[in-house]
């Protein structure tokens, strides 16, 4: 079992900051349903983003792109070759790569399928819930659709196994973050119920860790930096008017960010 060690403020605020001054370019090939909140976010922190999704155009975009999303919420066989050339492409530019397995396992064979491929092709992260990531080590995760049931404290082992057996790094979030590259383990606590009732607040964060990782030379800390700051945005945003008003609230959280906790 791997040493637990509390991310803390002092850590992300580097990191935070390298992101606001780099302005990165992040390259996503996401879900239909959070491309809005997605762009909306990646803008809060600082970031530049991009929905670049067509097979034609996503291997020269990967190309001048700091960092690529992936994720599979609403796959289809389009996207799926666009997903494939872009990642294809990230490894041989060297561009670091977010992959977010949405709903992988279960009755979802084609999904499961695309994401063995794109494992292959050496993420640099992948974030993911503990049901998820779960799966991806071989085991059974319970979910509804693409909410996990699982507590991410009893997958603590397969987030590790699946860093060592893939060479990379897992995000693994939940009620308690952990992140770990399988010899060093962040968790990262607080954040809000609040964000488990927003569509795309997940998402969302894999293209944070995405920006975070952007011409990082510590990537694993630039994982555990983004995680930290979605977590803590959540735990400071107005949900006294509900969930509307929450998420407005988390982007002008994120957006406020570097200024209020400097």
């Amino acid at each position: 079992m791997l040493d637990n060690k509390p991310f803390q403020l002092v850590q992300a605020t580097p990191f935070i900051h390298h992101v606001k001054q780099q302005n990165p370019l992040v390259h996503c090939i996401t879900n239909d349903v959070v491309q809005n909140f997605t762009a909306n976010v990646l803008l809060a922190i600082g970031a530049s983003p991009a929905m670049i999704i067509a097979k034609q155009e996503v291997e020269s975009f990967v190309a001048i792109a700091d960092s690529l999303l992936i994720n599979i919420g609403t796959i289809n066989s389009s996207t799926a070759k666009s997903m494939l050339l872009a990642t294809t492409q990230a490894l041989q530019t060297q561009t670091p790569w977010v992959l977010d397995p949405v709903a992988v396992g279960g009755a979802l064979d084609y999904r499961t399928e695309i994401v063995r491929q794109l494992l292959s092709l050496k993420p640099t992260v992948i974030r993911g819930n503990a049901s998820e990531i779960l799966v991806l080590n071989g085991e059974n995760g319970s979910s509804k659709g693409p909410d996990g049931q699982n507590s991410t404290t009893s997958a603590v082992h397969a987030a590790k196994a699946l860093a060592q057996k893939y060479q990379t790094i897992v995000a693994m979030t939940g009620d308690i973050d952990y992140i770990t590259n399988g010899n060093i383990l962040y968790s990262i606590t607080g954040g809000d119920i609040a964000l488990t009732k927003v569509t795309g607040t997940g998402c969302a964060l894999s293209a944070m860790v995405a920006a975070f990782i952007a011409n990082s030379p510590d990537p694993l800390s630039a994982t555990a930096s983004a995680c930290f700051m979605m977590k803590k945005a959540g735990q400071r945003a107005n949900k006294q008017q509900g969930l509307g008003t929450f998420a407005v609230s988390l982007l002008d959280q994120l957006s406020l960010f570097n200024s209020l906790h400097q």
